[in-house]
């Protein structure tokens, strides 16, 4: 029996994409005539899987530290601190998420620059605006883990 939370198109844009993206100034374009649709179609059916959660993002995957570099961070924070904190780490632009650990470290966010200087720079700026000395987690040897899977559509 077919999945009916999904329309057809749908469901080919979630197996046929999540390898060999189009890389043109109009993806969602080629994707359109590769399917036989509007490139609307398309970019409506993208819309509609993000709001039902089966698409949290459409983008490029890059391999670490090929286009700028990164690092895991964690800060050990007094519970009566938490929200402050994670304000003031989520107001750096570098910083592109943090989250909350049941750990002596307790928010992790992952830092974001153009060299590993910039990385640096955002990490003494988060130390000193929050008076707490991030722990800095480099990334020392990349495993590349495959995420994308075939669906079984039945």
């Amino acid at each position: 029996m077919t999945d009916r939370r999904f329309s057809p198109l749908e469901r080919r844009l979630l197996d046929a994409y999540q390898r060999d993206f189009p890389l043109s100034p109009r993806p969602f374009a080629e994707i359109a005539e590769r399917e036989g649709v509007s490139e609307d179609a398309v970019l409506t059916a993208l819309q509609r899987l993000q709001q039902l959660g089966a698409v949290s993002r459409v983008g490029a995957v890059v391999r670490p530290h090929a286009a700028g570099w990164s690092t895991l961070a964690a800060l050990a924070v007094p519970d009566e601190r938490l929200e402050a904190v994670a304000d003031t780490v989520s107001a750096c632009p570098q910083v592109n998420h943090n989250y909350l650990r049941e750990h002596a470290f307790n928010l992790w966010f992952v830092v974001t620059g153009r060299d590993r200087a910039e990385v640096q720079d955002a990490l003494a700026r988060i130390a000193a605006e929050t008076g707490l000395e991030p722990l800095d987690l480099p990334l020392e040897e990349p495993f590349h883990i495959d995420l994308g899977f075939r669906l079984e559509w039945t």
